[in-house]
């Protein structure tokens, strides 16, 4: 039976709201009630109903308040789904007076999907923190005294919650310095990045189109009208831009547009900064616990670790995990140790109880608690669910270097380099694949990453000698030569300069290749005639002895927009003059 457009819309709604894990039942360690709210807000230019619901503890009063927890949902979720209710009943459990609420534009809630815009729905959350600060009343009378004040209408308050969940803590944060704590999971710091990712560092973009990841979100909140047909008049814009802002909409049609002149490129980059952390960061002054996902090809570990940097280095207060999972995988049946309240409680994961602890800290201001230490990391090779996670006092650096030679081996040695010279061409149709959201959609296994013969280069390292931990993002310098995309790249159109994809092999000794978390690194290539230099993204994996690594550059990707024309490209490698591969190894 054909599927509809709803139901494709509810399809891709599961693969992509992501909140925090939570969806089992709360300990029963203590009682609350739970009270329905509404409250209108203006928020960009609309005055819209926000859907809410306050979780109170037993036994909290005036005469004894408890600080409070604001969370809200992932993209298509809402305050109902299944997993944002769980964060409240979770937190009420635990003594804190918890307020969830939808999104703007999400379930009952009205106005526009402004992508988590700080001026609309940062400004939204704040509203909110009046209400817990006793400023305000709900819509039908309702007042919340009950909540710990650090001073007249400034609640001790903190804002939890994953992906859309995440960004809108950040965003209310710089809005509303009453915010006392954070803890985003598995979320953004640059729009841009993250729906059109140029690795090539130092450029301004754009980038390479993520399209499957950014039409599904847009498809998403798009057919609202078919899988919520009583919305609200607020959640209306116009027919060519149903349920977004009209912004976002633009943004989204100049990425699919395949085209990107100059002025365009550069109004659809200023819209996707300007509702993204990094251009908001130096507002945020709430301490924050970043978590981020291994497994997310979406907002993957580089998103984390630049937020985390920024933070650090203006003096904020900042801490970092990487765990398991994220928007690719994981999610509905994390590995075991990870945070997962369908054994009812955060303390059985070495996440949630950092989560426990930062709030202890923050919020209740319990010395005793310890915030943990800068940085820590899931490490899947490790079989004992209470020791998979390693910490360190700062990111690991870029340690080992390996060398593309000319006869397509990944060499140790400057010495070992051979002389040659080899070319790939694209084909007018995507020949690689990494990873894919539509056979989750029709409930089929997503193919093993591939790439066609011809369309690719590859190089190869001997055998390891030994264990080889990589912690972090890997960095290649390139130079590669295409006189095709010389001639095109100055036209005017970013469109015209050459695609290319990074990514690194795992290769096993039976000859098993694996994609490590189905990650690649787009590139734009700035200018064919300079040498540029590649961030992937980054991971955390194990290269076991008598593996071998592998690293590619491709012509294409079936996830992502690629060449415009054939532009056949050729590396050339010499003992003085090739490209290096970096690792970030530790452990030896």
């Amino acid at each position: 039976m054909p599927r509809t457009r709803a139901s494709i819309a509810l399809a891709l709604g599961a693969a992509l709201t992501a909140p925090l894990v939570l969806t089992g039942p709360a300990p029963a360690t203590a009682r609350y009630t739970v009270t329905a709210l509404e409250f209108t807000v203006r928020a960009g230019g609309r005055s819209c109903a926000v859907d809410a619901d306050l979780y109170r503890p037993a036994g909290v009063d005036r005469a004894h308040p408890a600080p409070a927890v604001l969370a809200t949902n992932g993209f298509g979720g809402s305050k109902s789904d299944g997993s944002t209710d769980a964060v409240g009943k979770a937190f009420a459990e635990r003594g804190y007076v918890s307020l969830v609420y939808s999104g703007l534009g999400f379930g009952r809630s009205g106005c526009l999907i402004s992508l988590d815009d700080p001026a609309i729905d940062g400004t939204a959350a704040s509203r909110l923190i009046d209400f817990l600060g006793g400023r305000r009343a709900a819509d039908d009378g309702t007042r919340a005294d009950f909540v710990t004040l650090d001073a007249a209408g400034d609640p001790r308050v903190g804002m939890i919650g994953g992906s859309y969940g995440g960004a809108v803590q950040m965003a209310t944060a710089a809005v509303d310095h009453r915010v006392d704590a954070l803890v985003p999971l598995i979320t953004w710091n640059d729009l841009a990045y993250s729906l059109a990712p140029d690795n090539a560092t130092g450029t301004a973009g754009p980038g390479v189109f993520k399209w499957q990841w950014t039409n599904g979100f847009y498809l998403l909140g798009e057919s609202r009208p078919l899988t919520a047909p009583d919305l609200d008049p607020s959640r209306v814009n116009s027919l060519t831009c149903l349920h977004f802002v009209t912004r976002a909409c633009d943004t989204i049609r100049t990425l699919n547009s395949g085209s990107y002149p100059a002025g365009a490129t550069a109004r659809m980059l200023a819209y996707a900064r300007s509702v993204s952390p990094r251009s908001y960061l130096n507002r945020v002054e709430a301490p924050t616990l970043l978590i981020q996902g291994q497994a997310d090809s979406l907002f993957n570990l580089n998103e984390a670790t630049a937020t985390y940097k920024t933070l650090k280095a203006q003096g904020t207060t900042t801490r970092m995990i990487w765990q398991a999972w994220g928007h690719s995988g994981g999610m509905t049946n994390p590995a075991p140790g990870e945070l997962d309240l369908k054994r009812g409680d955060l303390e059985s994961s070495y996440v949630g109880r950092r989560i426990v602890a930062w709030f202890d800290r923050y919020l209740r201001e319990r010395k005793g608690a310890d915030p943990g230490p800068a940085f820590a990391y899931y490490r899947d090779w490790i079989t004992d669910p209470t020791h998979t996670y390693a910490t360190t006092d700062r990111l690991p650096a870029l340690t080992r270097a390996f060398r593309l030679s000319g006869d397509g081996k990944l060499v140790d040695n400057a010495g070992k380099v051979a002389r040659g010279s080899r070319t790939y061409r694209n084909s007018l149709v995507p020949t690689s694949h990494s990873e894919s959201l539509l056979p989750g959609i029709a409930g089929l296994p997503d193919p093993a990453p591939h790439d066609t013969p011809g369309t690719f280069l590859g190089w190869t390292s001997d055998p390891l000698t030994g264990p080889t931990d990589v912690v972090g993002a890997p960095r290649a310098a390139l130079k590669v030569v295409s006189p095709t995309a010389e001639r095109t790249q100055g036209s005017g159109d970013a469109a015209d300069r050459l695609v290319l994809f990074a990514k690194l092999y795992d290769l096993a000794p039976d000859g098993t290749q694996t994609l490590v978390h189905r990650l690649v690194a787009p590139v734009r290539v700035p200018d064919v005639t300079r040498s540029f230099t590649v961030s992937l993204p980054g991971i955390v994996h194990r290269f076991d002895k008598g593996h071998r690594l592998r690293f590619v550059i491709a012509a294409s990707d079936d996830a992502y927009f690629g060449n415009r024309g054939i532009k056949p490209v050729t590396v050339v490698a010499a003992p003085g003059d090739t490209g290096v591969l970096e690792l970030p190894v530790v452990g030896g």
